[in-house]
């Protein structure tokens, strides 16, 4: 991969600039431009030398373009390269108020203060949180920790790459002809394994050939909780998203003995988010696998013990000793004085057994953010209105030819956040078509078209299609769970006071998050009247943990 630029542009600054942007001349090709024409030349000239642009800097004070205007034309040359204001202090304020309202359309990502001095490191920790962000959705890896060696079209690989480069774990996906592809092939057949696809060249770690993503995870964390959990834990956790890490940091700091069940990648449905903007205390945004991940490791901090690759099969309330509750998995028991249930929800499937046919070939069911690459030039079709729909078609812009954001719905008003609406109206890559569904779809080998149906006439028309991601509501995932706890007619864990009343005690109803079972509780996306927001579901992993010390005070 040629060296990434970082380009530069300023009429009266472009010195200060390039002497502030030094530090990162060892990684990146700085270049400089002194107008909005000549940076579109400079763009123009590194794509015909096949190098990426990772970042466009400037500093508000064009003499050729308005600063908006001039992004514009440069995000329609490079669309995924990040946008930054660098503004000069002299006029800061200024361009401030003019220019800041289109962050919220998406027009550029961050506004800054140009540095008056030395070591200003809150500057460069937004720059390189633009690049850390650009180098984890867009470059490929510099390094490779995972090789999966696979021919096309096995759905079971583009699984293993998503959760692969969830928990950061660099990956490459080769055929088994390439010359990397031979050298995993040999180096298993030398260990004694028998070859299968996709095989799967850990480093350090050698190969295998995995059945599941679970089998990949179990592969990875073995060395994180041994054989299991030998002694009673305090609280035993079910879900690694948002909620149930919230709840892992709050109570390992409050002296609780946790333990966090987590049969996928740590993040859940939000860590396949490419970008949240409206988590509070990240004005840039942040992608849901850093956040997940900043999350894990401040748990680990305090103790929480992860256990990856183990899905909880079914739970025995108040089955062990001492009334103690028990989680069953085939990886072992853990028994646990409290249980948090923060398992969250799927997307619901289609139920278009031509679509079914094609995942992995095309059609994917989530935001799937390491496919997002492969969409360059492709004409993309995002099913779904809620955010992580949204957020998916953004990303997917700076790839694809074109992106249709389809919904049942009349608007996306109702189920999207008025930011995203925004950014997506100001984007001239995505297009909504509302009263819509998938009806059918095909093609040679892999997706090439969809059959669309109007849901207001029925009329149903044929487009060219060469990727699909299904982001189709919310469906409970609980199934382990006994009757017990009781659910709503939809299956979402009732709480509080949703609970029926002749399950109260006394005439009151249970805590705010409690459910049905004493000693269990529920938090997040799975519980009944939840808000399906990520702050929301942190907020009640927090708010969980008084209620079991409550619970487990003598």
């Amino acid at each position: 991969m040629s060296t990434p630029v970082i380009l530069l542009v300023s009429a009266k600054h472009a010195d200060s600039l390039l002497d502030e942007f030094g530090r990162y001349a060892r990684d990146y090709d700085l270049r400089v431009a002194g107008s909005s024409a000549e940076a579109i030349e400079t763009i123009l000239a590194v794509k015909a030398e096949g190098a990426p642009i990772a970042l466009l800097v400037h500093d508000g004070d064009l003499p050729d373009s308005h600063p908006l205007l001039a992004f514009h034309h440069w995000r329609a040359k490079v669309p995924t390269a990040r946008r930054i204001i660098v503004a000069h202090w002299d006029r800061f304020l200024e361009l401030g108020n003019e220019l800041r309202p289109g962050l919220a359309k998406g027009k550029y990502d961050a506004h800054l203060l140009m540095p008056r001095g030395v070591r200003d490191e809150e500057f460069h920790a937004a720059i390189t949180e633009m690049l850390s962000d650009w180098g984890q959705s867009v470059a490929p890896p510099v390094i490779e920790t995972v090789r999966i060696v696979a021919p096309p079209g096995l759905p079971l690989t583009s699984e293993i790459r998503e959760f692969t480069e969830r928990i950061g774990m660099p990956t490459r996906v080769v055929r088994p002809d390439d010359e990397a592809g031979k050298e995993a092939i040999a180096e298993h057949e030398a260990s004694g394994g028998t070859v299968g696809f996709p095989l799967v060249r850990v480093d350090t770690r050698g190969t295998y050939v995995p059945s599941s993503v679970r089998e990949v995870a179990t592969h990875f964390y073995t060395h994180i909780g041994g054989d299991g959990i030998t002694e009673v834990v305090d609280l035993a956790i079910v879900g690694a998203g948002p909620a149930g890490l919230a709840a892992a940091v709050y109570g390992a700091s409050e002296g609780l003995n946790t333990v966090v069940l987590e049969a996928g990648a740590v993040g859940g449905q939000a860590g396949t988010s490419s970008m949240i903007r409206n988590y509070l205390g990240f004005p840039r945004g942040i992608s849901g696998m850093r956040l997940a991940q900043r999350a894990r490791g401040q748990a680990i901090r305090f103790g929480v013990r992860f256990l990856i690759g183990w899905e909880v099969t079914k739970l025995e309330t108040g089955a062990g000793t001492e009334g103690h509750h028990l989680l069953h998995t085939d990886s072992g028991t853990v028994t646990a004085r409290s249980v948090v249930v923060s398992t969250g929800v799927a997307y619901r499937k289609l139920g278009v057994e031509s679509i079914e046919a094609l995942v992995g070939l095309g059609v994917t069911y989530g935001s799937a953010m390491s496919a997002a690459r492969e969409t360059e030039n492709a004409d993309v079709v995002v099913v779904g209105g809620g955010n992580s729909a949204g957020q998916a078609a953004i990303h997917l812009a700076r790839f694809a030819r074109s992106v249709t954001i389809m919904v049942r719905r009349t608007s996306l008003e109702e189920t999207m956040s008025a930011y995203l609406i925004n950014e997506i109206a100001y984007n001239p890559r995505i297009t909504v078509q509302t009263c819509a569904e998938v009806a059918d779809g095909g093609g040679e080998g892999r997706l090439d078209w969809l059959d669309v149906r109007d849901t207001t006439s029925g009329e149903v028309t044929r487009r060219e299609a060469q990727a699909l991601f299904l982001l189709l509501g919310a469906a409970p995932h609980c199934d382990w769970l006994p009757d017990s706890v009781a659910r709503d007619d939809h299956g979402f864990v009732l709480t509080g006071r949703d609970i029926p009343a002749e399950c109260w005690t006394d005439g009151l109803p249970p805590l705010n998050l409690a459910t049905t079972v004493p000693g269990v509780f529920a938090a997040g996306d799975i519980r009944s009247g939840s808000m399906k927001r990520v702050a929301s579901a942190s907020g009640e992993g927090a708010s969980v943990v008084p209620m079991v010390h409550s619970y487990l005070a003598p």
